[in-house]
């Protein structure tokens, strides 16, 4: 059978402690001085930790007004005026002070093109910046303590070899004889290259404080970019291909060229999960101007292009790490202790952001366009990882965060876990072009504030008595200061085994040139009993030196027990305050999840708030449409009542002009009618007068009234006497039609109890008129009740069409008006007492006068017509039952 294939087992994660105390990310911001050509401004610095932006003109044109002032806050802002040594002081002295206690630290600057976050980190001639005044305060810090070269030996595995002082001699005899363009230790700032000679000349040095005089150190820079998202060692020297030779444009191998083009990069995780290059050349320095000089040749590989917004654009992300490698004297305080649990190796990265920029402003295309995808694709990574960071934080929620989506992310990721301190350099430009870029900025900036970063853990103090370094140099100090006392040579650094030996005197040939020479021997051997006297006086001193030393030493013991008691007594007042402190912790850690939830809670209410906000803008806001329309409709109101104003003094002209015609017609139909009557009344005489001549032979029945005649009323005497009557074709009525009507009837209308009331089919009765109802009629009749003069209640039909409007709604346009009158009768119904009754001379006037006899006409007359009631009217009677 065969054997079962054995896995790789996983690797343990380091789980990174809760108890840790945690600060936020340091987040500064600095603003760049205004150019001659740029005259408008967005943003002014209100204090020493708050900005306000200021929206352009034209950003409120094109956005309708929309943005408003808005203010952020940072833990510092620099103005203008603020100097290189101002920003050092306040943002990298605390990082670089870490770095040699053993801590790790990243500051980077972040910002829009051409804001100033190179000049911030580089720095200017005559001005340097954060970087050169860094390595100026480290070597001014290790100066005396630094080891020398080749001591400390990179492992290219993220970690340090200790190397002894022999093997160090070797390799430095080894890399000499080699042709390296290491740079060398320079004697003279005559030597110096002229371009960056004003950058590293600090006047004011900065020394760290709590140096570690016991221990020794060497510093080591290394310097990459990350460019379209590849990893390039900028100090890389790769030498020509002597075979494959380079190319130019018109097919011609040249090689002359100095270098071929350098290959990317890969990332590792060491044995401490620790992201780190692979690959990457690590230069030891041991002076500011050695490593400003690799930093200086590094950036001149670095890729820059001349855009629209900046004559000289980066664009890549550069990571300059400074690592400091520090280990322990031995217990003689001699040589380096070469024991690689006691090497400590801290890391300082100095990053200078490519800046973020928009294509549509810059114009960029081919090459230039996809260097700017690659860069903003990159920060939006960085924008993401931070935002997830702030999540997981605040709502106690376990995302994952993409580090691994962008190499400058993957990079720095260790930092934001835990391993050492992070700050930001936000460089704004305050002209008004770069508005909208800079309020992204400021929001990423206020976002990054919120999130925390746990305190890098103390590394342990090594268990030598501390002072050996000084212990050491004393002794040596006072050995030769007693060698020079007793005459010995001083010019070099003899041994005591030396001295010793030169303090006998010279041995006497002995040579015997003859056999009875009896001198020679005796000056032997007085020459060898001086040796022997001085021998032993040698030893004596030496054991009078043993004694006292031994009893100094034992002097020192005493001391040292004492110490050590003493120390043995503040390690446990200091265990006891450090269970006070624990205890505090751990009231710290209750008190800040407590906040954590009350600022959860806080976050909650305030969304709750800016919703009710927003319900309240969005009823305020149709309030406001209803008042609108409110008004809209009490204008159309009023507008509607002067024009009904002006109809109803217009038919008030017209009626009182109908009235004054109707009279005149009465009074000519009276006149008719007295005529008639005349006529009448002759015609009666007439025969009277006969049958008074004549005897009736018997009484004549009296008429019936269905016999009767009918006497139709005519506004003029008819041309033929006892013409029948003309019929008139009965119309329609216009309310009568297929149409539907709104039948507008308010509350306070009486009702009448006359015989004739109007009738209305398929009408929507209605109290207060409503678009509901005239949306679905044609036509539109208002009932309207008055008090007329004679004291009768008189009834006004006002009637009209339904048209649709423009904007959706209807609207009622009066076109006729029609009047009822309610009237009691003037005097008694005349009636028949019986039909043998005698006819009376006003028969005719009776008939007409009676309410019957006038209900059974049936009259129609068009609406608007000329003909009034004065004028004939055409009629038949209704037909009476038997």
């Amino acid at each position: 059978m065969k054997a079962a294939r054995l896995q790789t087992p996983r690797r343990p994660v380091k789980k990174p402690s809760n108890n840790r105390p945690k600060d936020p990310v340091g987040v500064y911001c600095r603003v760049r001085p205004l150019t001659a050509g740029d005259e408008a401004c967005c943003l002014e610095v209100i204090s020493n930790t708050t900005i306000q932006l200021h929206p352009p003109d034209w950003i409120k044109v094109n956005r309708n007004g929309e943005f408003k002032e808005m203010q952020y806050s940072f833990k510092e802002v620099f103005g203008v005026y603020t100097t290189q040594k101002e920003l050092f002081n306040v943002v990298a002295q605390p990082l670089v002070e870490d770095l040699i206690h053993g801590k790790n630290g990243l500051l980077f600057t972040y910002g829009v093109t051409g804001s100033g976050k190179t000049h911030t980190m580089t720095g200017s001639p005559g001005d340097g910046g954060l970087l050169p005044r860094c390595l100026d305060m480290i070597f001014c810090s290790i100066g005396p303590f630094q080891a020398k070269r080749y001591v400390f030996k990179p492992d290219d595995k993220n970690a340090m070899e200790v190397q002894n002082e022999v093997d160090a001699l070797l390799e430095r005899q080894k890399r000499d004889c080699q042709p390296t363009a290491t740079p060398k230790a320079m004697s003279s700032r005559q030597r110096m290259d002229p371009e960056f000679a004003d950058m590293i000349t600090v006047p004011e040095h900065c020394k760290a404080e709590g140096v570690d005089e016991d221990s020794v150190y060497s510093l080591f820079v290394s310097y990459v970019e990350i460019y379209n998202n590849y990893l390039y060692d900028l100090l890389e020297e790769v030498p020509q291909d002597p075979i494959k030779p380079k190319w130019i444009s018109n097919a011609t191998p040249v090689r002359d060229v100095e270098f071929i083009a350098p290959q990317s990069k890969n990332l590792r995780e060491d044995s401490n999960h620790n992201m780190y290059v692979s690959g990457c050349t690590e230069v030891e320095v041991k002076s500011t101007e050695e490593a400003f000089e690799v930093f200086w040749k590094g950036q001149k590989k670095r890729r820059i292009a001349n855009t629209t917004l900046n004559r000289e654009s980066s664009r890549s992300h550069s990571v300059f790490i400074i690592k400091l490698a520090q280990a322990p004297l031995d217990a003689d305080g001699d040589n380096v202790l070469q024991a690689k649990d006691q090497t400590t190796v801290s890391q300082l990265s100095l990053v200078d952001l490519a800046g973020s920029e928009r294509t549509t402003r810059t114009r960029a295309e081919g090459s230039r366009l996809r260097e700017a995808g690659n860069i903003n694709q990159s920060l939006m990574t960085l924008r993401t990882c931070i935002e997830v960071l702030r999540e997981n934080q605040m709502y106690g929620t376990n995302k994952m965060v993409p580090y691994r989506d962008s190499k400058l992310t993957h990079l720095f990721k260790n930092y934001f876990d835990g391993e050492g301190k992070v700050r930001m350099i936000v460089c704004v430009n305050p002209k008004a072009d770069d508005y909208e870029e800079t309020l992204l900025v400021m929001r990423f900036a206020e976002m990054t504030q919120e999130v925390e970063v746990a305190r890098p853990i103390d590394r342990p103090i090594c268990g030598f008595t501390p002072g050996r370094r000084y212990r050491n140099q004393a002794f040596k100090e006072e050995l030769t200061r007693k060698l020079e006392l007793r005459g010995g040579p001083v010019d070099g650094d003899p041994t005591f085994t030396e001295l010793f030996l030169r303090s006998f005197a010279p041995l006497p040939s002995v040579e015997l040139t003859d056999a009875s020479d009896e001198h020679t021997l005796p000056r032997l051997i007085e020459c060898l009993e001086q040796r022997q006297r001085a021998r032993h006086l040698a030893t004596e001193e030496v054991k009078k030196s043993v004694n006292a030393l031994r009893g100094m030493l034992q002097d020192w013991d005493s001391n040292f027990s004492v110490k050590e008691n003493y120390i043995q007594d503040q390690t446990e007042k200091l265990h006891e305050k450090d269970r006070i402190i624990n205890g505090q912790k751990s009231e710290a850690d209750r008190l800040e999840k407590k906040i954590r939830t009350l600022e959860y809670k806080i976050e909650i209410l305030q969304k709750t708030a800016n919703i009710y906000e927003d319900d309240k803008r969005t009823l305020q806001h149709e309030l406001d449409e209803r008042d609108q329309k409110l008004h809209r409709e009490v204008s159309d109101k009023r507008r509607l009542e002067q024009r009904m104003q002006g109809v109803v003094t217009d038919t008030k002209m017209k009626w009182e002009k109908e009235c004054e015609r109707r009279v005149q017609a009465k009074q000519l139909e009276m006149q008719n009618k007295l005529w008639v009557k005349d006529e009448k009344l002759k015609q009666l005489k007439a025969i009277v007068a006969e049958t008074r001549t004549e005897r009736p032979e018997k009484p004549e029945r009296m008429p019936r009234a269905r016999d009767a005649k009918v006497h139709v009323r005519s506004a003029s005497p008819p041309a033929v006497p006892n013409a029948p009557p003309v019929r008139l074709r009965h119309r329609r009525s216009r309310s009568a039609g297929g149409e539907r009507w709104v039948d507008h009837k308010p509350v306070g209308n009486v009702e009448i109890d006359t015989v004739l009331q109007p009738h209305i089919p398929n009408a929507i009765t209605v109290a207060v008129p409503n678009e509901k109802a005239l949306a679905k009629c044609d036509k539109y009749i208002l009932t309207h009740q008055e008090l007329a003069s004679d004291g009768e209640i008189q009834t006004k039909l006002i009637k009209g069409e339904v048209f649709k409007t423009r904007g959706g709604g209807q609207c009622v346009q009066f076109t006729d008006v029609e009047k009822l009158k309610q009237e009691s009768p003037v005097g008694p119904r005349k009636r028949r007492s019986s039909p043998s009754a005698q006819p009376r001379e006003d028969t005719t006037e009776s008939e007409w006068t009676d309410v019957e006899t006038r209900c059974s006409v049936a009259v129609e007359m068009k609406a608007g017509s000329n003909f009034g009631p004065g004028y004939q009217h055409h009629a038949q009677p209704k037909r009476r039952k038997p």
